[in-house]
């Protein structure tokens, strides 16, 4: 069963984990180290937790389970114009198991009775691009290394209940 909770300062070694999980492609080419590898992934992941918890204060910044297992983290700004998702990764493991799916779906149901657009930053090369355009994300703007991508109620009104769950 897949269950949401907030974060706690145990978490970190976990998140850590899961961060350098999100990085292993991108880092199989560098010729550093196990250890110097470890040593820029700590670094890059105390850099990017700090960040998101300055920047979105408001925010909420949560472990994903399974039967009680973190594996994931899904990071949450519902604002008064959006809900931003700043953050969603799994660990390897369980990735392309249809939990990242469902995660979204029910972060689009919300946006939907919200009348609210979801948006997210997403990395050019990020395989989940693939995902996010079949759920009707749209690229909105180009930032860069980011496209700021956005899913509207408005562009999909038609969507029911049931499409949403079979995306």
């Amino acid at each position: 069963m897949i269950t949401l909770r907030s974060i706690t300062p145990d978490d970190k070694l976990f998140l850590c984990r899961l961060y350098a999980s999100t990085r292993e492609d991108e880092l199989s080419v560098v010729p550093w180290s196990d250890a110097e590898k470890e040593s820029f992934l700590t670094m890059q992941f105390n850099a990017q937790h700090t960040y998101y918890q300055e920047q979105f204060k408001q925010a909420e910044f949560l472990v994903v389970e399974l039967d009680g297992e973190p594996i994931g983290r899904l990071y949450i700004d519902r604002r008064q114009d959006e809900i931003r998702l700043i953050d969603i990764a799994l660990l390897t493991s369980h990735r392309r198991k249809g939990i990242g799916s469902m995660l979204l779906k029910d972060l689009l149901t919300e946006g939907s009775a919200a009348n609210l657009p979801v948006r997210i930053h997403v990395e050019h090369n990020n395989p989940a691009l693939s995902l996010y355009t079949q759920l009707g994300f749209k690229h909105i703007e180009d930032q860069g290394v980011y496209f700021l991508m956005e899913w509207s109620p408005i562009n999909n009104k038609n969507l029911k209940s049931k499409e949403l769950e079979n995306a």
